[in-house]
């Protein structure tokens, strides 16, 4: 009795191919069994594989090709022709064996295939087909991408704080997240975090990534360095301007990155990392304070490098504390904050409508140049002026529509940022007591090196020139103590915001 002829099974399932109706794996097993069955052959082996047949190199097509190349079988049952190939060379091997008659017959539920000229002159259609279908769609998966990056669309997933939305396939704001990925910029960029605290702080606040998890020192780098968040976007290296609402302003972001730059030098190792070597300069001779370690404690003393000086050493926990009264001293009273930011609020309101009655007008003239444009082109059509009286008052008319957009743009960019820096430094300056508070000598410190200046020590006192606007709030704060009854009211009544705003540089 003549034994049945040997075949090899081949089932493939690509995860990044778009053909969905293709059977999944188990379907085509089930499928290509019960053919065998009828077709009356034997499975001397079954290859399963889950890798896109795009391009040569699937390990299990390789070695049942070596297989049959060593007669180990006579021919390949799969689902269709492109579950073997979708590349050129792929499809010419299997033709070659067909050729060769290494493989002597290939059976397919979906597909009728016989070993004659007729037979693989259609399985090289069929394979023909396979790769004109892949290519067709990448082809189409670029085009859409193309289309996206032109209209502003970031063509992926949508990063933290964002969403895809796929009804209207564009990339909105994730409104629970959106304001955590705002806190973690404005932390960073005060200077007063490290990246890690930053992680920190925003994980409690229950920040995590798309799959639920607390966000890595990495997801935050990458955060932080991320344009897309204030509306520009990078893709395979060239930048876009995006049509997406921004999380963050161009300004905070650049705070951001300024504060990675700086702490991105590398640093010598052959000093000790004291916190407060190199921000102090000695208050007698001008010379720079030191720090040096003795019996297990830190002193700080002046170096006397422009000669002798009469400044002794100075235990630096005494300076942590002074630091601590001296942040406090330049930053805002719980009380005050609030009432600054209501009055703000209202200037801010006032601004606004001047702005919106501005921009109404700005509005008004540019329509009036769009009916001047219109009947200027009527004018030419009709021969009523010349190709060159058109000309030059066309170009009239167009420079002056570009100067009012130019106008109308920077009336709402002022609106938005005329209070900004105000609004900025009071939420700096009330962070400044719980600065104190917590009494973390290098967050005193870079506060103090932030707003103030000239950073002295004479006779065991820390010295600091505050600048504009804790200046103002400094000399504010001696005023107020000393101040009567009566006098303490006029600061409460908000006179003086008028007075620090024109005070901020």
């Amino acid at each position: 009795m003549e034994s049945s002829p040997k075949f090899f099974l081949y089932a493939r399932k690509s995860t990044d191919e778009a053909d969905r109706q293709v059977l999944s794996i188990e379907a085509q097993l089930f499928e290509l069994r019960e053919m065998a069955k009828r077709e009356g052959v034997e499975i001397v082996r079954e290859f399963i594989e889950s890798r896109t047949a795009k391009t040569p190199g699937r390990p299990w097509f390789n070695e049942m090709m070596e297989e049959l190349e060593a007669g180990k079988a006579q021919g390949i049952i799969a689902w269709h022709p492109d579950r073997l190939a979708r590349n050129s060379m792929d499809g010419g091997k299997v033709i070659y064996l067909v050729d060769t008659g290494v493989i002597k017959d290939l059976k397919f539920p979906t597909f009728r295939f016989d070993p004659s000229a007729q037979g693989k002159f259609m399985l090289s259609i069929a394979f023909s087909q396979s790769k004109y279908y892949v290519d067709n769609l990448s082809e189409n998966v670029k085009r859409g991408q193309r289309t996206k990056l032109r209209n502003g669309i970031l063509p992926s997933r949508a990063p933290l704080g964002y969403r895809n939305d796929k009804v209207r396939h564009c990339i909105v704001v994730d409104e629970e997240k959106a304001p955590l990925v705002r806190k973690a910029f404005e932390l960073y960029a005060s200077g007063f975090y490290t990246l890690d605290e930053v992680r920190k702080r925003v994980n409690e606040l229950g920040l995590t990534t798309t799959g639920g998890k607390p966000l890595a020192i990495s997801n935050c780098h990458f955060l932080l360095n991320n344009p897309f968040y204030y509306g520009v976007f990078r893709y395979n290296g060239q930048a876009y301007e995006g049509i997406h609402q921004p999380i963050v302003s161009k300004r905070l972001f650049d705070e951001a990155q300024a504060v990675i730059e700086r702490r991105s030098k590398p640093r010598p190792d052959r000093l000790k990392p004291y916190p407060f070597r190199g921000y102090f300069l000695c208050g007698e001779c001008g010379c720079f304070v030191t720090t040096e370690t003795q019996k297990g404690h830190n002193y700080m003393r002046c170096t006397k490098k422009k000669g002798p000086c009469s400044q002794r050493y100075v235990r630096e926990e005494l300076i942590a504390d002074q630091l601590a009264g001296l942040v406090l001293e330049g930053s805002l009273p719980f009380d005050w904050p609030d009432k600054m930011l209501a009055e703000l609020s209202a200037e801010q309101g006032k601004a606004e409508e001047s702005q919106r009655q501005g921009a109404n007008r700005i509005r008004l003239e540019l329509e009036e140049n769009a009916r001047q444009l219109d009947g200027l082109l009527d004018m030419r059509l009709n021969r009523a002026i010349s190709q060159a009286e058109y000309d030059q008052k066309k170009e009239r008319l167009l420079n002056q529509k570009v100067e009012l957009r130019e106008k109308l743009t920077a009336l709402q960019r002022k609106a938005t940022e005329a209070l900004e820096p105000v609004i900025c430094f009071i939420n700096e300056a009330k962070h400044g007591v719980f600065l104190a508070q917590e009494k973390n000598p290098i967050k005193c410190r870079d506060f103090l090196k932030k707003h103030g200046s000239n950073l002295t020590l004479r006779d065991k006192r820390v010295r600091v020139e505050f600048k504009n606007p804790c200046k103002y709030v400094s000399e504010s704060r001696l005023a107020y103590a000393e101040a009567s009854a009566s006098e303490r009211e006029i600061f409460q009544e908000g006179g003086w915001l008028a007075d620090m705003d024109s005070n901020h540089d």
